[in-house]
């Protein structure tokens, strides 16, 4: 769900959301800004609570007239992948159980809001994501794209408008990761795609008939498409190892017809660490794991430097790639200025690797992430030039959660750690990322307890620090005040440090200062 509010095509309905959150309960967020501090509430659905009740509802302007989708099924039951077809007489939306293990896409009539067939469903003995709407084929509303991971990977789907399967038009172990479009024949199909490594992106096509498949960008690393309407001319937004970014104009078989604009390297005259990507073996001892390895500057192979762990190690998210200095911002390049090993592992459940490799992470958030970011630790003590006394780990949100998970269920490993805006424990997370991953607290006591950090405070040994928002609507300040609070009972010493009124995210001047301070932090225990 990434929008509220549907157009149809020719402009005379709007499809919207209806949200009904009186039974979802209110939780504070305190604002200091006036002289007697006040309580803002928000709507915040906990991982197994009451949540909202959603309805799908079709505006008539004309008619002044409002009509509800006749969806079967509990009240709280997620509406995804809302779709027009091209005729604006019917409306496509998928049902989303609660439990988020079986999805249906349904077809309505747009006029009254009644039920005319469901189309196809799926389901799974872990989860399900429909995270895309249809795409209809240019010149015949009968058909149209389907993304789904069914067999595995995100691939291309072919239906008719009654349901009827037509063919799978994408396949392979690789991920489909944005359907462009197809051209106005609707003969092929344009997507982005890790056609190559799940590393790179590439624009690629796909002949719907023959099923014969062709990468249309060349170049090592990550292309970001815009396409012409007739999908004979595109935009390639190039970021690569060597490239920070380019603007080109290709044609259709890749030739490059025109460079628009070559960004000059933003490091230029900074002296900047050696970076290398490759691959470890995970916990497993089968599955590849791609990490990055930024050395210090002026590197010494006979120094024995600290290391810099960084880590978020949650679902939808990568953090290495083939693009510049390999997915690595500016912060991670400065820390290996200030005389850092800085060290990035992509666990399992991460990004772009599959259907299997995320959803391992099921019901047993922290596991899984946890054995493989520590098969990177072992990795890291092999090399001579790493102080195997001096690793820290740092993290933001699930990578938080993960660096306070790593050092206190590895006692002694990390000297250091800084965690931001950190979950502590999944019950108190919102309800529908927390479900999909964990199922409730009631169906799965023994993965929320296990998960929990508040039973591992005791464990902990190193310097922490714990930075958070006061007004963080994402990840509420409970979680932290509530491990300061146990580290008070268990007699463990802890660092804090709020920014006041902040979200989820630093800002501005805000996000220096938190630069600053993790840096600084590193700088004073661990350097």
């Amino acid at each position: 769900i990434d929008a509220g509010l549907y157009w149809s095509p020719d402009g005379r309905k709007l499809a919207f959301y209806r949200i009904d959150q009186r039974e979802v309960t209110d939780y504070p967020l305190v604002d200091i800004t006036s002289r007697i501090a006040e309580s803002s509430l928000i709507k915040y659905p906990m991982a197994g609570m009451k949540s909202e009740k959603l309805r799908l509802g079709i505006f008539d302007p004309l008619q002044n007239e409002i009509v509800y989708l006749q969806t079967e099924g509990p009240e709280n039951q997620y509406i995804t992948s809302v779709t027009w077809d091209p005729s604006c007489r019917f409306i496509f939306a998928g049902i989303l159980n609660r439990d988020q293990n079986y999805f249906r896409m349904n077809k309505y009539d747009a006029s009254t809001g009644e039920l005319i067939r469901k189309l196809f469903e799926e389901s799974s003995d872990k989860y399900v994501e429909p995270m895309h709407g249809l795409y209809f084929i240019p010149g015949d509303a009968s058909k149209f794209i389907w993304q789904s991971r069914r067999d595995g990977w995100n691939h291309l789907y072919l239906y008719d408008t009654d349901g009827n399967f037509l063919k799978q038009i994408t396949k392979g172990k690789w991920e489909v990761l944005r359907l462009i479009g197809t051209d106005p024949q609707g003969a092929s199909a344009f997507y982005e795609s890790t056609i190559e490594s799940p590393l790179e992106k590439h624009l690629c096509k796909t002949e719907i008939r023959s099923g014969k498949t062709e990468r249309i960008t060349s170049g090592e690393g990550v292309h970001s498409i815009s396409a012409s309407e007739d999908k004979l001319w595109f935009l390639d937004v190039f970021s690569g190892l060597q490239m920070a970014r380019a603007y080109y104009l290709i044609d259709i078989k890749g030739t490059k017809i025109s460079t628009l604009l070559e960004d000059p390297d933003p490091y230029k005259g900074y002296n900047t660490g050696e970076m290398s990507l490759f691959t470890i073996k995970a916990d497993d001892g089968i599955t590849d794991l791609w990490c990055r390895l930024i050395k210090p500057v002026n590197f010494d192979p006979s120094v024995r430097y600290p290391v810099f762990v960084y880590v978020y190690g949650g679902p939808h998210a990568q953090m290495i790639t083939k693009s510049w200095t390999g997915g690595a911002g500016f912060f991670l390049n400065y820390i290996a200025q200030q005389g850092y090993v800085v060290f990035t592992l992509d666990n399992r459940g991460s990004d772009n690797r599959g259907r299997d490799f995320e959803d391992i992470i099921h019901r047993q958030l922290g596991e899984i992430e946890m054995a493989d970011q520590m098969a990177g630790i072992r990795y890291l003590k092999t090399l001579s030039y790493v102080d195997p006394d001096r690793i820290g780990v740092n993290g933001w949100s699930y990578g938080g959660f993960m660096t306070i998970n790593l050092m206190l269920r590895n006692p002694g490993v990390f000297k250091t750690a800084c965690a931001g805006g950190p979950v502590i424990d999944w019950k108190w997370y919102e309800v529908m990322y927390g479900e999909r991953y964990m199922d409730t607290p009631m169906k799965n006591p023994e993965g929320y307890e296990k998960s929990s950090l508040i039973k591992y405070a005791g464990n902990l040994q190193g310097k922490l620090l714990i930075i958070h928002g006061t007004a963080d609507p994402t990840v509420v300040w409970q979680h932290s005040l509530a491990f300061i609070d146990e580290c008070i009972k268990q007699g463990r010493q802890v660092d804090y440090f709020v920014y006041p009124g902040a979200g989820h995210n630093m800002t501005g001047m805000a996000r220096v200062h938190l630069f600053e301070k993790i840096a600084g932090y590193f700088n004073d225990y661990l350097k």
